[in-house]
């Protein structure tokens, strides 16, 4: 798992300079794209994975809408994962910090 908790990535929408990104590719601008992209949703999908599993803590057996109350835990718990940045802020901060492991299969065969 990704230390997604502790990123310094921004928690709004700020503008990039895709210079930066792409001369962390190498040089293309849609490999950085994809790239980001990719790690984006391996990021969500884990984030995801994890407040469900707290969230599943809270879970009734019932599933009687009239027995559905408001809980306070699940509540904070949900609003903890909303204040976190996005996961293509994340993404973007890492590839930015060089945390992110890609590599070129094709280049691989070739040696």
């Amino acid at each position: 798992m990704s230390n997604y908790k502790s990123s310094t990535a921004a928690k709004s929408t700020i503008t990039r300079n895709t210079n930066e990104l792409y001369d962390q590719v190498h040089g293309n601008l849609f490999e950085a794209v994809v790239l980001l992209s990719k790690r984006s949703n391996q990021l969500s999908r884990e984030i995801k994975e994890e407040l469900n599993q707290k969230l599943e803590e809270f879970g009734t057996s019932q599933d009687n809408l009239e027995e559905v109350f408001e809980n306070r835990e699940q509540i904070e718990i949900s609003r903890h994962y909303e204040r976190l940045p996005k996961a293509h802020s994340i993404a973007v901060q890492e590839l930015l910090e060089d945390k992110v492991y890609f590599r070129y299969p094709e280049e691989e065969e070739i040696k």
